[in-house]
């Protein structure tokens, strides 16, 4: 096998076959949908792969046959078929201003209206996609072929601005109507978006549209699976950690396996370092601001349960903090439980880049100087390093410090305990370090356990209206918390941290090696 192209950013599937770039072969699962359905909704998050497995639908539909050489569906398809591909995208553009969904679409319209030598004579975008049907139907003597990529784009632009985000899916909805209404002149039609608004919102009356979000045999339709990295990238494998690979781009599952974000890991085979590829490439400021806003710590996000009709219920108006990052890629399912008819999943982070990299940026929420933020993590690292425990109380006096008085006064926060134990879990876990929360013994739960650089630290937090950190660390003694560790045969640190809200930061800060 020789090496070839990193079809890094490339969407287009006849670049990617003709130009020698490297290609993971989807077609047999194309082949299955087109075979088994006519209408077709696929949410996953940016980055991987949505557009080009559309391109690809698109160049199959048209029959490019020369494009399908040695590929699983190529023995299988009818190429003396050519179908009309309607395709539309909403990826570029900024949709938050009012008017700019309605030229957008229009200017698609004009587009698909040129290549098929068409002129409706209608202003209205709904009316006109109708009579383009009609027309290419007629034109080609075959059913038309729909696909709409980043359907939910103008929503997701606009959720800044209420009003907005609201016209624009109210207006979404009465062109995606169309599907239905004109379903007898449709062969098959495909949705992709980042996240899944509900029926009811969106695509009201559309009830035959098949959401394979978490249908597991369509898990791996988008994503790299292992087999994939061990065969198709084979060459790109030397030099490079296959165990660090997989914990720090692997873990997003679809009830149907685990993949890989395929973005991440094509940076990866460019750059041959391990780096936060795709979290860099853009986190929304509406994400970071909802978690901020209702208050949910980094520490909650690592193993929330979930139900099915949770991760579905989303809309402009009724956003749930798990469905959003769920369908957004900082959570993925990790378990799932049935009880009695339904169905409940754990939630929590992907991988290694996810952990650390959202971790970080909620920091970034609460310190509000980066600079002094990559200092104070870089400190700390060290300090762990020399395994200097008392800095620590040095390091995160000073940060507790560092937080604006109107921070508070503007927040108001229910569980200063927690609270205070969420930055100390951030802090470390932006370090990418293994960290067990609420962590399980025979006689009950260890705060937060870190091990690292063959050390094992037990913190115990404590409120000072509550305690004391002679008490705390009492509780950690007394519970024998070490116990669940010995095993290891590496030095146990037990560490109780007691805050003060009167002051907002550490007032005792006591440590003991077992």
């Amino acid at each position: 096998m020789t090496r070839k192209k990193l079809p890094i950013g490339i969407q287009t599937f006849s670049v990617i076959r003709q130009e020698g770039y490297y290609y993971v072969d989807k077609t047999a699962l194309a082949y299955q949908l087109i075979n088994e359905g006519r209408y077709y909704f696929l949410s996953r998050p940016r980055r991987f792969g949505k557009s080009l497995f559309l391109d690809t639908l698109k160049e199959l539909f048209e029959g490019n046959e020369p494009l399908f050489q040695g590929l699983a569906v190529h023995d299988k398809w009818d190429w003396s078929i050519q179908y009309p591909v309607l395709r539309f995208s909403f990826g570029l553009g900024n949709f938050s201003n009012p008017d700019y969904l309605f030229q957008n679409l229009s200017a698609q319209l004009d587009q698909l209206e040129t290549q098929f030598h068409f002129q409706s004579g209608y202003t209205t975008c709904p009316e006109r996609l109708q009579a383009l049907i009609r027309h290419v139907h007629q034109q080609a003597g075959q059913s038309v072929i729909i696909l709409i990529d980043e359907y939910d784009k103008p929503i997701l632009d606009a959720l800044d601005y209420p009003d907005i985000a609201k016209q624009n899916r109210d207006f979404l909805r009465g062109f995606y109507s169309t599907l239905k209404d004109y379903g007898a002149y449709i062969r098959f039609s495909f949705l992709t978006g980042v996240s899944k608004f509900s029926k009811v919102s969106l695509f009201s009356g559309l009830n035959n549209l098949y959401d394979i979000t978490l249908d597991k045999e369509y898990s791996t339709l988008c994503g790299y699976t292992d087999h994939d990295i061990d065969t198709v990238f084979a060459e790109e494998l030397e030099g490079l950690d296959r165990e660090q690979i997989r914990d720090w781009y692997n873990g997003y599952n679809w009830l149907g396996g685990g993949v890989y974000n395929p973005f991440d890991i094509l940076q990866l085979f460019r750059l041959r370092e391990f780096r936060n590829y795709w979290f860099e490439t853009g986190t929304p400021t509406f994400l970071v601001n909802l978690l901020l806003k209702r208050k949910v710590t980094s520490v909650l996000l690592d193993n929330s349960i979930s139900s099915a009709t949770v991760l579905s219920k989303f809309d402009v108006d009724d956003i749930e903090t798990d469905a959003l990052l769920f369908q957004a890629g900082y959570l993925t399912i990790k378990n799932t439980r049935w009880a009695g008819d339904k169905e409940f999943y754990t939630l929590g982070y992907p991988n290694q880049e996810v952990y650390q990299s959202l971790n970080e940026i909620l920091l970034s929420a609460w310190v509000k100087n980066q600079k002094a933020q990559g200092i104070q993590t870089l400190h700390l690292y060290d300090l762990l390093k020399a395994n200097d425990l008392l800095g620590l109380k040095a390091l995160f006096h000073s940060f507790f410090a560092s937080i604006p008085y109107h921070w508070y006064s503007n927040n108001d926060i229910q569980n200063y305990e927690g609270y205070y134990a969420s930055v100390f879990y951030s802090y470390f876990a932006s370090l990418g370090l293994k960290i067990t929360v609420e962590d399980a013994t025979n006689l009950g739960r260890i705060d937060m356990t870190v091990q690292f650089n063959e050390n094992i630290y037990l913190f115990e937090f404590k409120v000072l209206e509550n305690s004391s950190p002679e008490a705390a660390m009492e509780q950690l003694k007394a519970k024998r918390y070490a116990d669940k560790y010995r095993a290891l045969q590496q030095p146990i640190y037990l560490i109780a941290v007691e805050f003060s809200k009167l002051s907002r930061n550490i007032e005792g800060f006591a440590v003991e090696q077992v």
